[in-house]
């Protein structure tokens, strides 16, 4: 779905202009594509996309691929603190202010494990179906914190 959905978005950015978030979310919702705000952010960083004074647009051919975004190694390594679990929840604490970019990467990777994360200052609430997909999560993230 979400592959259909990002080749819908290149689509509508080659054949006319698009100059706010709302504006794709409504263009999309015309192609049967229902997404929230949330969804639609990530859609726009996983593309690349670019926002100028004519509005969004896909990446240019010449951009070099050092570019790159760090994985959610890399940002749990440098701003996750610590990782508890209560039944089928986990509790990251992170340092100030990283706590949304943390759950941003969490969703980003699409783990079978998460149902979903919430997002505070410092804390991500991060849901599991079930225990113990909580704890083999709960093993991974610890692997990744050092």
């Amino acid at each position: 779905m979400k592959q259909q959905r990002h080749a819908v978005i290149r689509e509508l950015l080659v054949k006319t202009a698009v100059t706010s978030q709302d504006e794709l979310r409504r263009k999309l919702a015309g192609r049967g594509f229902h997404v929230t705000q949330a969804t639609l952010s990530r859609d726009i960083h996983e593309l690349r996309l670019s926002k100028g004074p004519a509005g969004y647009s896909l990446p240019g051919s010449t951009e070099a691929d050092g570019d790159d975004l760090p994985g959610i190694r890399e940002v749990l390594e440098s701003f996750g603190l610590e990782v508890r679990q209560a039944q089928n929840l986990l509790i990251m604490v992170t340092t100030t202010g990283s706590a949304q970019p943390i759950a941003a990467g969490i969703d980003y990777e699409d783990w079978p494990e998460v149902v979903g994360t919430i997002a505070g200052d410092d804390t991500v609430l991060v849901v599991c179906p079930d225990e113990k997909q909580a704890s083999l999560l709960k093993a991974r993230i610890e692997g990744y914190l050092g």
